[in-house]
């Protein structure tokens, strides 16, 4: 079996069709959901990019792989899916975005050229790049935000494009009064891309992952990673016109959410991206743009999926839909992500495993409380493995795809997520130290505390009778015990083996005694303490005497 690992970067979990949402038809989403399973409640280790997907593709937390925000290097010798996958006879693939970053430095150290295959895999984040492409090729004063060579640059310009960079001039940019109308700002969204559609970003790396898989040879996992409907939020035509303000709902806010509010979340209510999605003509042309951006990766879910029915490839096929992180899109005084509100951290997440096996939940949904890194597990038991708990520690969703129903203690209580802000504006607005800009989610289904380092209160949430999400309980007393018994959560969690990855628990078991069987035979009184087999090499007669001799 093969695996097509989708992900859509700022996807929000509301934003499709078969979630409910009242505007946006999304039926290629939904044809993959009918024959799988939504998972209704998937929440990310991290609502910002490059942490979330070190998580995605360790199986691991933050805090133990250590990439705990955007340019945070992966440290070498971490080990991720390809890793695991590679074991078992896989290939591992990336076709778009990783938001990976090297450690050059341990790289350096240890003597691994970046163009040997072991290099070029730690450098890619264990995958085998088909082809990279971060998406953000942005240029200032400074030069590009990104160092590295665009391949999507380089398609544009082969296809007439020109300038140094047409992903910012065509792209994203429309065109008002014969100037360029950059994508970057949000008075231009409601503009068509000043680009043929057929050669906008979606389109083309739909177009690379069926090259790659004309070519795929053996089993294999691709990883087709979209940089939208991440902004730039500016889509060609006929996208730019689908929506209008009409379909734009109101903002989940309230009032209450401003009057005495936590002050890290004060902090983010007044900073730029939160000041402008607090503006309704801004929202009135972004969410448009932003639902456009994903009606056209529908349809080129819809065209990858026509090729893999055309080619017989649905019937060896795993095929996973999911996000990096959601969009607050003003909602709670908010934009972009940052925070733990259900908008960023929660994604969508939907599976379609094509053995007969799964055959009993096609169409079907699980509100069980799933983590991004269960997919590393649930991508090694799908092609043949054990799971290594030692290392991943997500937990293979394979049970609930087959319609087995694993209970507590089998199955996890509360869903964790960590956010490192500390390269923020906000750290510095708040006046902390970079070690105390860091906060938890801790949500059990229903309850949700949110624990901030640097001596702040926490937040909690009853989503039963406040599931927008509005009434802060801890801002009064009341529910002390719900508080006491989520950070005790948070404690458990935190006290969990998380560094032990070079000794499985079998390996320590098969490790006990071990020792004695080798000669290593201390503090014994006269020997009959242990089996006899085990003193042999110490007992016999003396072969030769030296006592008393010069």
């Amino acid at each position: 079996m093969n695996i097509l690992f989708i992900m859509y970067d700022q996807l929000r979990f509301d934003y499709l069709s078969c979630a409910g949402h009242p505007h946006l038809h999304t039926p290629n989403f939904d044809r993959v959901a009918a024959g799988g399973v939504r998972f209704t409640n998937a929440y990310v280790q991290s609502p910002v990019c490059g942490s979330s997907r070190m998580s995605f593709y360790t199986g691991r937390y933050p805090s133990s792989h250590g990439a705990q925000w955007n340019g945070f290097p992966l440290r070498v010798g971490e080990q991720t899916m390809g890793d695991h996958l590679r074991k078992l006879g896989m290939g591992c693939w990336l076709i778009g975005k990783t938001h990976m970053k090297a450690d050059a430095e341990g790289m350096e150290r240890l003597g691994l050229a970046p163009d040997s295959l072991i290099g070029a895999r730690q450098a890619e984040c264990g995958f085998d790049a088909w082809i990279r492409d971060d998406g953000l090729w942005g240029q200032g004063p400074d030069g590009f935000y990104d160092a590295k060579r665009s391949p999507y640059n380089e398609y544009l310009k082969a296809k007439g494009y020109d300038g140094e960079n047409p992903w910012a001039d065509y792209a994203n940019a429309g065109i008002e009064d014969g100037e360029i109308a950059s994508g970057w700002m949000f008075a231009n969204a409601d503009k068509p891309a000043n680009i043929r559609e057929e050669d906008s970003e979606t389109p083309w790396l739909t177009g690379e992952t069926i090259r790659f898989i004309e070519r795929a040879d053996g089993p294999w996992c691709a990883h087709v990673s979209y940089i939208k409907p991440h902004w730039p939020y500016i889509v060609p035509a006929p996208y730019h016109a689908m929506y209008g303000p009409n379909h734009v709902p109101a903002a989940t806010r309230h009032q209450m959410e401003r009057d005495d509010p936590h002050p890290v979340l004060a902090a983010y209510q007044s900073n730029r991206i939160a000041s402008a999605f607090q503006r309704d003509d801004v929202r009135d042309k972004v969410i448009p743009a932003y639902m456009g951006l994903i009606r056209q990766c529908d349809d080129q879910l819809g065209r990858l999926l026509d090729y893999l029915e055309r080619t017989g490839r649905m019937d060896d096929t795993m095929i996973v839909l999911t996000s990096d992180h959601g969009d607050y899109l003003g909602d709670h005084w908010l934009g972009e992500k940052d925070m733990f509100h259900q908008p960023a951290v929660k994604i969508p997440m939907i599976i379609r495993d094509p053995r007969a096996r799964a055959d009993a939940t096609r169409g079907t949904t699980c509100d069980a409380l799933v983590e991004a890194i269960d997919l590393a597990a649930t991508f090694i038991e799908a092609a043949g493995g054990e799971v290594p708990s030692h290392i991943v520690e997500g937990r293979s969703l394979q049970p609930w795809l087959d319609g087995e129903t694993p209970g507590t203690p089998d199955w996890r209580d509360v869903a964790i997520s960590e956010y490192d802000y500390s390269v923020t504006p906000m750290c510095t607005a708040l006046g902390l130290d970079s070690r105390d800009a860091r906060m938890f989610m801790v949500f059990d289904g229903r309850w949700k505390l949110i624990h901030f380092e640097g001596g702040f209160r926490p937040m909690l949430f009853d989503l039963d009778t406040d599931p927008d999400e509005f009434r802060d309980l801890a801002k009064a007393p009341g529910h002390e015990a719900e508080i006491a018994r989520l950070y005790e959560s948070l404690a458990r969690w935190g006290r969990r083996m998380s560094q032990r990855v070079t000794r499985s628990d079998a390996d320590i078991a098969a490790m006990r005694g071990r020792s004695a069987r080798k000669g290593i035979l201390p503090f014994l009184v006269d020997g009959s303490e242990v089996p006899e087999d085990l003193t042999e090499k110490y007992r016999g007669p003396v072969r030769q005497t030296h006592l008393g001799t010069d």
